[in-house]
């Protein structure tokens, strides 16, 4: 991959050279360039439109193509991890040579198999890139004041918050009442997580019904060691559940975010356009994976019973006073009405550490890194996605009701699906049906890949461990591709 780090480097430098005569005096100051300042399409072609906002601007062609070499990066992560665990193996076996505790080289091969780090890490050839083509004022412009941090910010908040023991024992005894109809067996909470929890995500957003959903999982499913199919087949299942799972109301869900306003949607019509049909593909999904999964559901049961293994300290039953989790929900849902608030829903953090601080015997340990790292991960990508709009716009306004429909699910695996529908926004003349489908697709897609959906890496951090090397992206791909189009051809057909 760092073979192809130079050539992009060198194709920045000639960029003002090549691109500087194309550009109006607006657009010669602005990066990137608005949309409305290319030239007006016409009659031409996808491939010709496109060629010509290369010319207008061709740091366009160089941002894509790190963004490119980001998503391979992702693909390749598991290697990275592969090779960072025979390193360290090496290490350790050397450690009577008097050699130092820390494999260095290991460590860094762990670093760079980190899928919550990866986008973060192609941010720095991206601003070297900008800097060397367009000034170093304009690199920091665009990170200061070019695009927004918040939800970023936000889901680290969130994560924290819903992964504390007592909101999570909430949940967990609320599911309980549902799981105690199967017996309390693997099989009743595997149901009751997938299908009660992501449709929470309406209601609590999605980043703190997925942190949620990924715990209870991993205490009542992943820990009973299902096999590596089961475990990728549930995990991509989990993905694509929350991605639609928030689009019963008109806040909660990013991708429905972005278009709540300027299209005028509100949660009645979320619910009878959306959110009933995203239930009946829940439920189809579940039963499918259950039906296919049912023999292995019996073994999870058998490894169930037999467990004779105290309970960690961590999951200790004593019960949690019912004003500490009360204040725990006020936070919660306080951080969800300040979402859009960043000074606030911080502020109102560092309360909330003060209490977990003065309730220390009733909490878990709270551990920031996974979401620090998750906020990492989606820190990144916002900087690389908000370079992406030159080629996506054009693809978008080019598609019928159907196609725009599954060319969403296709484009979201690749990049954030809030990112495609708030594109979509700027696309003059969007007829209603071409609106319904372009963020049905967005939220369709959004399980294929840990980059689709906003709350997906926090879902893969908590649950990573799980898998050897970590989570390998095609597996995953595949894990949710049955759901995919189940919810493809529920948004498609139920009308």
């Amino acid at each position: 991959m760092r073979r192809f780090l130079f050539p992009i480097l060198f194709a920045a430098v000639l960029v003002p050279a090549l691109g500087g005569a194309a550009l109006g005096s607006e657009a010669a100051h602005a990066f990137p360039l608005p949309l409305h300042t290319y030239p007006p399409a016409g009659p031409a072609g996808l491939f010709e439109i496109l060629r010509q906002r290369i010319a207008a601007d061709p740091f366009n062609l160089v941002a894509t193509l790190i963004f490119l070499l980001a998503i391979t990066h992702t693909f390749l992560a598991t290697k990275f991890m592969h090779l960072a665990h025979r390193w360290r193996d090496e290490h350790a076996a050397r450690a009577d040579q008097g050699r130092g505790t820390v494999s260095f080289k290991a460590e860094i091969m762990h670093f760079l198999g980190e899928i919550e780090a990866i986008f973060g890490i192609w941010v720095v050839p991206l601003l070297a890139a900008i800097t060397i083509s367009k000034g170093w004022p304009v690199a920091e412009s665009y990170v200061s004041h070019g695009v927004t941090f918040t939800e970023p910010m936000f889901v680290v908040i969130i994560m924290c918050i819903a992964a504390t023991r007592p909101v999570l024992r909430f949940a967990e005894q609320g599911l309980r009442l549902l799981a105690r109809l199967g017996g309390e067996r693997p099989a009743a909470w595997w149901l009751a997580i997938l299908t009660v929890g992501p449709l929470l995500g309406s209601f609590i957003t999605e980043p703190a019904a997925i942190t949620i959903c990924a715990l209870l999982l991993a205490r009542q499913f992943y820990d009973l060691g299902p096999s590596v199919k089961f475990r990728y087949a549930t995990l991509g299942l989990l993905f694509v559940n929350i991605s639609v799972g928030g689009t019963l109301t008109h806040f909660a869900a990013p991708p429905v975010l972005m278009v709540a306003a300027k299209w005028g949607w509100d949660t009645p019509f979320m619910l009878t356009h959306f959110g009933w049909k995203a239930v009946i593909g829940i439920l189809i999904s579940n039963a499918l994976y259950f039906a296919i999964f049912r023999r292995e559901f019996a073994t999870l049961r058998r490894a169930a019973d037999s467990e004779a293994q105290p309970a960690p300290w961590s999951d200790r039953t004593d019960p949690v006073p019912g004003w500490v989790t009360t204040i725990h929900l006020a936070f919660l849902g306080w951080t969800v009405f300040t979402a859009h608030y960043p000074a606030l829903f911080i502020g109102g953090f560092l309360f909330f550490l003060a209490f977990t601080a003065a309730t220390e015997h009733h909490q878990n340990p709270l551990s920031l890194k996974p979401a620090l790292l998750v906020g990492f991960f989606l820190a990144g990508l916002v900087v690389h996605g908000g370079l992406q709009g030159w080629w996506i716009e054009p693809v978008l306004a080019r598609l019928g009701e159907t196609t725009l429909l599954l060319g969403a699910t296709g484009l979201t695996a690749f990049n954030d699906n809030a990112a495609i529908t708030y594109l979509a926004t700027l696309v003059p003349n969007f007829t209603d049906g071409l609106k319904y489908a372009v963020v049905a697709g967005a939220v369709v897609g959004g399980g294929l890949t840990v980059i689709a959906n906003a709350p997906n890496p926090a879902g893969q951090s908590i649950l990573s461990g799980y898998f050897r090397d970590g989570v390998a992206p095609l597996a995953l791909a595949l894990g949710a591709l049955l759901p995919t189009v189940v919810m493809a051809l529920c948004f498609l057909f139920l009308r």
